[in-house]
């Protein structure tokens, strides 16, 4: 039997070497704490933020005690079983599994690792009936978690963000940077770090999956400012190689009197990796470059690698003040790759941005080499970080072993860059990441899903990807329109691929066209420029749809950007699962492959290959029109609509009114 312990607003339960806490921690929101060590930790690194006082009640009886916050209840028994209800109806949100006599495992089991760190499981109760989103990006193609074993590791196409909306009612944040697991399985959920000092996780409550997002936004941070010049057009490829190449491309753009918001320079722009800076025989007058650019109304992105080169003439220095990862046992290199010297692969190493020093060096470099010249957003590129091979418990940061921080990288890395940009005078704050965790979303950063395949599967896998991510508390979300590996720009498989593509990145929160075309020249090592990318580079066919999708992003760019106002100021995601507007209609959560693009406009991407027509449902509770024809149907109902090459089907709800025809 354990003892009840009452600290203001706080209620501790203690029995042998185990130290429980349950705390409100913001609106309907509660969050749990638990060790075996001698006293709980307040100084580890946390993605939630400090929390307004509250009013929640705590009561301790004979049989357990409960803590009240607003709409959620958590009531603690005497032997330390968890409890989740909403407060009014008494209804069960979430549960500890129960423990019983005969097993006699526990809902929280420690077994020591190393020193104070543990490998922990968290056992929760399984729901038939539930439906489980969010957790970040995953290529498996499902929207729908239910089901899934999902590892808790940051990979290249795989994001780790261990935050999950229920169906029944109820979010929950897997507050713990350790590597591990989640089992969302029929018998059990259940959550495992491999390396952890102590459990940490916070619930909340709301009526609607908006306001369990709001409350996470007010938990962890909403996102920032998203600025106007993001919500158009941005070019880029493998890569441009020169200062000349990428004005020919965006002068060629103005020229055909094409919308264009961004160019970017992808990488190997620099002298070798870690000199953050560039190769002034490619790029001999960057200030020019960007003022040019400037001038016709066009951003500058350039790409910035967390890798550091041996032979970079910051990496001695960087080793000497241990600004670098270094390895618990054998050599410290992580990633064998290309630089621009010496003539083949490279072993490169990663600076380590759980080390404010380290971060403040990175900037101080990218300071003076890129942000000097007029550059102000950066393409925060392999920043998992992408390691070969990747074995976490061999990894030494500041803050501790990889084993037990390790996926917090892509948050304090991009965290670094945006707090010295706004430091520097930057009032809305945008780069591109590869990788993200719980709370990136305050950090002015857009993710893209990787280095992903050029194939009608991929792009299925993207719009579930996507929309997950818009669970997880990411607005800003993107893809390489077209897919990065595989694509043959001849090929007529290719070029409907593309104009699909099109079709879906342009209502996506961040249209973006990349990839690695026809892996012409030194396609092993990426050393080449690849084929052409440009939007006039598939065909005049192709070529004619995609101006059109062009023009029509331009159109819905104020439509765009009041709904990144509110996503700021709630969390709300511009894209999101039918679900997220019409819970009450049960058939919505089934349907995956259609999305909301605000709350006014319904998008039925075409995701397969020679396809004319395709199924499309309308949710109830409205009315809806189709933007092409202007024909009004009632909502509820499954519907064949026409998709030709040319149309995107996309349905206006109830009397709203966007300027979908130019």
């Amino acid at each position: 039997m354990g003892t009840f312990r009452q600290e203001g607003q706080k209620l501790f339960w203690r029995h042998y070497n185990e130290t429980l806490l349950i705390e409100p921690w913001g609106r309907d929101s509660l969050r749990v704490r638990a060790t075996v060590n001698a006293g709980l930790r307040d100084d580890l690194f946390s993605a939630l933020l400090p929390q307004p006082e509250s009013s929640a009640q705590i009561m301790i009886g004979d049989a357990g005690a409960s803590v009240v916050n607003g709409q959620l209840t958590a009531s603690i028994s005497n032997e330390g079983f968890l409890r989740f209800v909403r407060t009014e109806s008494g209804e069960e949100l979430l549960s500890e599994e129960p423990q019983l006599r005969a097993t006699r495992r526990s809902a929280r089991a420690f077994k020591a690792v190393q020193s104070d760190l543990f490998h922990l499981e968290a056992r929760f109760r399984a729901y038939e009936d539930e439906h489980i989103y969010g957790l970040g990006q995953h290529q498996h193609g499902l929207l729908d978690q239910k089901g899934c074993t999902l590892d808790l590791i940051q990979r290249n196409t795989e994001i780790t963000i261990p935050f999950l909306v229920s169906s029944r009612g109820y979010g929950f944040l897997w507050h713990n940077p350790a590597i591990g697991h989640v089992d969302l399985s029929k018998n059990v959920t259940r959550w495992v770090a491999e390396a952890t000092p102590q459990l940490d996780y916070w619930v909340t409550t709301g009526v609607a999956p908006a306001d369990i997002l709001e409350h996470y936004a007010d938990a962890s941070g909403h996102p920032s400012e998203f600025p106007a010049w993001a919500s158009g057009f941005w070019q880029c490829k493998l890569r441009y190689r020169t200062q000349e190449e990428l004005l020919s491309v965006a002068r060629e753009y103005k020229e055909r009197g094409l919308p264009l918001s961004v160019v970017i320079i992808d990488f190997f722009n620099w002298t070798v990796q870690g000199d953050w800076r560039f190769d002034p025989s490619a790029w001999p007058d960057p200030a020019t470059m960007v003022r040019e650019l400037e001038a016709m109304g066009v951003k500058v992105m350039v790409s910035v690698w967390p890798t550091v080169n041996p032979l970079s003439e910051n990496y001695r220095t960087m080793e000497e003040r241990g600004l670098l990862l270094r390895t618990e046992r054998g050599m410290a290199a992580f990633l064998p790759f290309q630089d621009t010297q010496p003539q083949g692969p490279v072993d490169l190493r990663f600076y380590d941005p759980t080390n404010p020093e380290a971060r403040q060096f990175l900037w101080e470099k990218v300071q003076a080499n890129y942000y000097t010249h007029g550059i102000h957003t950066f393409w925060l590129d392999a920043c998992e970080p992408e390691m070969d091979p990747l074995d976490p418990d061999n990894l030494r940061f500041s803050l501790g072993n990889g084993q037990a921080i390790g996926n917090v990288y892509p948050l304090v890395h991009t965290r670094g860059l945006y707090e010295n940009m706004q430091a520097a005078g930057e009032k809305a704050v945008l780069n591109l990441a590869r990788s993200a965790w719980a709370g990136s979303q305050h950090y002015g950063v857009a993710i893209w899903s990787g280095d992903i395949s050029s194939t009608f599967e991929a792009l299925q896998a993207q719009v579930r990807a996507g929309l997950n991510m818009a669970m997880s508390g990411i607005p800003w979300w993107t893809t390489d329109t077209g897919g990065f590996y595989g694509a043959d720009v001849e090929s007529p498989y290719f070029r409907e691929l593309i104009v699909r593509w099109f079709q879906y990145s342009t209502f996506c929160p961040i249209m973006r066209l990349h990839g690695y075309r026809n892996l012409t020249g030194d396609a092993a090592t990426m050393r080449d420029t690849g084929g052409p990318n440009e939007v006039w580079s598939f065909g005049e066919e192709a070529y004619q749809i995609i101006q059109e999708l062009l023009f029509l992003r331009e159109r819905l760019r104020p439509y765009i950007q009041e709904q990144m106002r509110h996503a700021e100021q709630k969390g709300t995601p511009l894209m999101r699962p039918l679900f997220f507007d019409f819970q009450t209609d049960p058939a919505s959560f089934a349907i995956d492959d259609q999305y909301l693009f605000g709350p006014d406009l319904l998008v039925a991407p075409v995701l397969t290959a020679n396809t004319t027509q395709r199924a499309v449902y309308l949710p109830n509770g409205t009315t809806w029109t189709d933007a092409w024809t202007g024909e009004q149907l009632a909502g509820g109902q499954n519907i064949i609509a026409d998709a030709p090459l040319t149309r995107i089907p996309l349905y206006l709800r109830g009397s709203a009114r966007l300027p979908i025809q130019g």
